[in-house]
Formats: C-alpha cells, sequence, structure tokens
C-alpha cells in the first residue's frame, strides 16, 4: 500500500453538542476532531487497539499546538490531512491539517509530537518493525512536501516575537487569505 501524501484519513461530522454560544464549533472539540485523525494514523500505521493489546505499548502525545483559521458549524462535514514531519525510534512529528469538506477551506490545524510507550514499565519504546516499516515508508513519501506555514510556529503577543508579520494562508483548492503570525 502506497502512502498517499498527505495522508487523507479522516472525515467527521461536527455534532450539535459540540457548539458554543458563539454558535460555532468549541475549540475543545476540534482537538476532539484531531485525536480521531491521530487514531486514524495509527491505525494505519498498523499501532491499533489490536495492537496495544498485543505488545502492552501505546502512544502518548508530548507536546500540541492548535491553530484556528475558519469557523465550523453545527452538521459541516471536515477531512483532515495528515503530513509526517520528522520521525526517530520512537517519536513522530506529524501536521493534521482540518478542511470544511464542502467549501475546503482550511478550518484549523494541530501539530503534535507523540512518543511510543511500553505500557508494562511506562518508558519510551521503539517502534516495532511493522510500523517503523510503514512509518518509513510515509516519511518517504512526505518528504518532498512542503513544510506547512503553521508548523514550528511560535505563540506569543507583542515586542520580541519570532517570525511576527503577515502571512498568506493556503486552502486546500490553492487559493490563499491573508493571515498574521
Amino acid at each position: 500500500m502506497e502512502p498517499n501524501a498527505p495522508l487523507d484519513l479522516h472525515r467527521e461530522s461536527i455534532q450539535a453538542q459540540w457548539i458554543d454560544y458563539n454558535g460555532h464549533m468549541n475549540v475543545a472539540y476540534y482537538v476532539l476532531v484531531f485525536d480521531h485523525a491521530t487514531d486514524a494514523l495509527l491505525d494505519y500505521l498498523g499501532m491499533d487497539a489490536a495492537f496495544r493489546r498485543r505488545t502492552g505499548l501505546t502512544t502518548y502525545v508530548l507536546e500540541a499546538h492548535v491553530t484556528y483559521e475558519r469557523e465550523l458549524k453545527v452538521n459541516d462535514r471536515v477531512r483532515v490531512t495528515t503530513q509526517l514531519l520528522d520521525r526517530d525510534a520512537k517519536r513522530l512529528h506529524y501536521f493534521h491539517a482540518m478542511y470544511h469538506e464542502r467549501e475546503r477551506y482550511l478550518a484549523a490545524t494541530n501539530e503534535l509530537i507523540l512518543m511510543q510507550i511500553d505500557t508494562r514499565n511506562v518508558k519510551a519504546a521503539p517502534f516495532t518493525p511493522e510500523p517503523a516499516r510503514r512509518i518509513d515508508a510515509v516519511a518517504a513519501a512526505h518528504a518532498t512536501l512542503p513544510r506547512p506555514s503553521q508548523a514550528g510556529r511560535v505563540i506569543g503577543i507583542g515586542a520580541g516575537r519570532p517570525g511576527r508579520g503577515e502571512v498568506r494562508l493556503q486552502d486546500e483548492d490553492g487559493s490563499s487569505h491573508r493571515g498574521v503570525e
């Protein structure tokens, strides 16, 4: 199975109970949708529930950063793409992009680092051979993709903030809009 670049593994509808007092999806539920996309990624890599039961290995997210680009409303359908940015023997650095499925605009992004953990001693553990092969295949397929402009951003306000200035944010269809970095 040849990996897509980026991976296109997850779609979901925005639920009524996820809508906040502003009439759009609450920030917590963006993270939930991204977590579902991470589950789809792990399943794709062969690190699904059966793998976790069989091996005693799981993953923990070590760091996450979310950007909110455009709002989503109840019943909107979204698709989440995933790009592998980097990996080592125990960790994955990856990037999710959430798009409004019909209108194709970028709604949010999520950059994460996760680590594989042996649940028997709660210590970092290297990826086993089969997931490692799949990770390597995805890394090779994603090696030539441009790095998303939101990846590696630093959060802050005011003077001294690195990279401060106007940026162009690109939607899936290639159109762009202005944003502030």
